[in-house]
């Protein structure tokens, strides 16, 4: 099995990468991207810990870039391709009004958390396929080919009552919308694809007030990954599996 994930320096990416490390049966190989790997310590400490993690440097905001990318991971990988892939980088919410916003507030969350993880999964698509050709015998989950995006309560529209929070709620409920179009043209190749709410987590996104820490996320995220078949494609799930309105 191989894994890549985005947004690895901190917070979420990097648990979630060192969860996976941790696994007994742990990924052939762990791919995980940050903007800078020179402020990514706690990165470079687990990758000297685990062999299998690959640590990627890109700015994901530049999308002339990912060829590159996606061409050093297949000669990695080569035709076992990239099982899972999970969309996590991405930007936090702030509190906006209508009256406080601006165009760049839009512009820049709405790249970041909306285009920026379709295009990146656009450009995984011949890695993610190779690897649904190549484990034909199995069924729709993450050990086939899957795509997970890391989306947010904040994204659902049904769940909206107290409003505000335009550049967070919109790109979120983007990314979820491009999570469902993914799962319908994706079907054919037997490509899972969900999104997830990691819930309130206490990171530089999340502040010191959430109520939960990384590690708790993360290992109910792995254990809801582990669960998912072809009943859970196209679904917008939280981190312990329960689901969400859209």
């Amino acid at each position: 099995m191989n894994v890549l994930i985005t947004g690895c320096n901190r917070g979420l990416g990097l648990g979630l990468v060192q969860r996976f490390a941790e696994l007994s049966n742990s990924p052939k190989n762990i791919f995980a991207t940050c903007r800078n790997m020179e402020k990514a310590k706690e990165l470079q400490d687990l990758r000297a810990k685990h062999s299998n993690i690959h640590i990627l440097e890109i700015d994901l905001q530049n999308f002339d870039s990912y060829k590159n990318l996606i061409k050093h991971v297949g000669d990695v990988v080569k035709n076992d391709g990239i099982n899972l892939l999970i969309n996590n980088a991405g930007v936090g919410p702030k509190t906006k009004t209508l009256d406080e916003l601006e165009y760049e507030d839009l512009r820049d969350v709405l790249t970041t958390n909306t285009i920026m993880p379709i295009m990146f999964t656009k450009a995984c698509l011949p890695l993610l396929r190779k690897a649904s050709k190549a484990n034909q015998n199995k069924k729709m989950g993450i050990e086939r080919a899957a795509i997970i995006n890391i989306s947010s309560i904040r994204g659902s529209i049904a769940s909206n009552t107290d409003g505000a929070k335009y550049p967070y709620r919109t790109s979120k409920a983007g990314l979820n919308a491009a999570t469902k179009s993914m799962s319908i043209d994706l079907s054919p190749d037997k490509i899972l694809c969900v999104s997830i709410h990691p819930g309130w987590v206490r990171t530089d996104v999340g502040g010191k007030d959430a109520p939960l820490d990384v590690t708790t996320s993360t290992m109910n995220i792995l254990s809801t990954l582990l669960t998912f078949n072809e009943s859970h494609n196209g679904g917008f799930f939280r981190y312990d599996g329960g689901n969400l309105p859209w």
